[in-house]
């Protein structure tokens, strides 16, 4: 699997690591969302067994193998200066246009134990 990371986009990826060792995790989160499911970046410690290892050039990406059957061989990432999401998209389709960055690193890996990418109200 690939992803082509924009140079603006990789600018803010680096921006987000910070001075602390990190991996961005491919991830499409559905716990919570009452919505069909979004896709984040989660920002980890490292990688669980199970994860693969994503081209992405200078910036480590990996995705789950229960996961990477929702994604293309190739993809591509961009982000614009006034966003702090990003665009995540390939030839055949847009995956998400506000993928957003969810730093998990100072608490667990698991995904499924952090609070929903969406919020969902249930007022009525």
């Amino acid at each position: 699997m690939n992803i082509q990371v924009t140079p603006l986009a990789e600018k803010k990826l680096k921006e987000r690591l910070g001075d602390q060792p990190g991996i961005f995790k491919l991830f499409y989160d559905t716990e919570g969302c009452g919505c069909d499911g979004i896709n984040v970046l989660l920002l980890v410690n490292e990688a669980e067994s199970g994860d693969r290892p994503i081209e992405a050039g200078a910036l480590p990406f990996i995705v789950s193998r229960q996961q990477e059957i929702f994604y293309e061989e190739k993809m591509r990432l961009d982000t614009e200066e006034q966003f702090t999401s990003f665009k995540l998209d390939s030839d055949s389709q847009i995956y998400g246009k506000n993928v957003l960055v969810r730093d998990i690193r100072s608490t667990t890996n698991t995904p499924s134990s952090q609070a929903p990418a969406c919020n969902v109200s249930t007022a009525g």
